[in-house]
């Protein structure tokens, strides 16, 4: 194996947490903020990229594996947090809202999965984080949280988050799956995946659904979340009090009247 081989252990039910058994001279990656707690004796460094070539690129070609990361609105650096001394430590990486946490083997998945852009948590050193642009145009313009997303390569362990339930699904071959953009978290590379329009105008604009669904085509697996984040932090900023003290669209359409004619 390429990868470091690690060996963990998920923690907890709605706020998760991934605890990583480090072995001497082992080491993980994560995401900057991803930390939640480590042992003493686990060093910390700050990494272009993820370290995946194992410093065989010279300087530009770590440049830009690190700026192409910026296309997934992520940093350009990745922390490393190795086991330094004799004996097995343990470091923690912890979900940041409610859902679940997928650990997924590269090795069992043929060597590469690819996922939300925002979906990574942390992974074996080895592991090689970058980006995967979609091949059709339907995807890029309308895909919304589809058209750049984030692929994990290698022979090792990754660890992905996602809200709410987790569904995963296994696709036989030619069995097509609709699901709302959001909601789709990862799929192994041998799915195909597309962007569909929804039928129908009155579906499109009153469905409530949106525009577009992802359809993903089988053979292959499908890992799908019940909450995504952006669903959640729309309803939240929703219910949020506004600056006049009130809770927008309290009162229903009651309370949109009142508010009319006190403006």
């Amino acid at each position: 194996m390429n990868a470091h081989e690690i060996d963990y252990k998920i923690h907890g039910d709605d706020m998760q947490f991934v605890e990583i058994e480090l072995d001497p001279q082992e080491s993980v990656i994560a995401e900057a903020g991803a930390l939640m707690m480590m042992e003493d004796g686990i060093q910390m460094e700050t990494i272009f990229g993820d370290g995946a070539d194992g410093g065989g690129k010279g300087l530009m070609g770590k440049l830009f594996g690190a700026g192409k990361r910026l296309l997934t609105g992520e940093s350009l650096f990745m922390t490393v947090f190795t086991n330094t001394v004799p004996g097995k430590k343990h470091v923690s990486f912890a979900s940041p809202y409610p859902g679940k946490i997928i650990p997924i083997d590269l090795s069992a998945m043929g060597g590469k999965v690819i996922c939300q852009k925002d979906a990574f948590l942390c992974a074996a050193k080895g592991v090689s984080v970058g980006i995967e642009f979609q091949r059709k145009l339907g995807a890029g313009f309308f895909g919304g949280e589809g058209f750049i997303m984030q692929k994990l390569e290698g022979d090792g362990l990754g660890f992905i988050h996602a809200g709410g339930t987790i569904y995963e699904r296994e696709l036989q071959p030619g069995e097509v799956l609709r699901i709302d953009t959001g909601c789709l978290v990862a799929f192994t590379h041998n799915v195909d995946y597309n962007i569909e329009f929804v039928g129908g105008v009155k579906t499109a604009l009153f469905g409530g659904e949106g525009l577009f669904f992802a359809t993903l085509r089988g053979p292959g697996k499908v890992w799908v979340q019940s909450l995504p984040f952006s669903r959640l932090a729309s309803r939240v900023f929703a219910a949020a009090p506004q600056a006049g003290g009130r809770s927008k669209g309290e009162g229903s359409i009651l309370g949109a009247i009142g508010d009319f004619f006190e403006d």
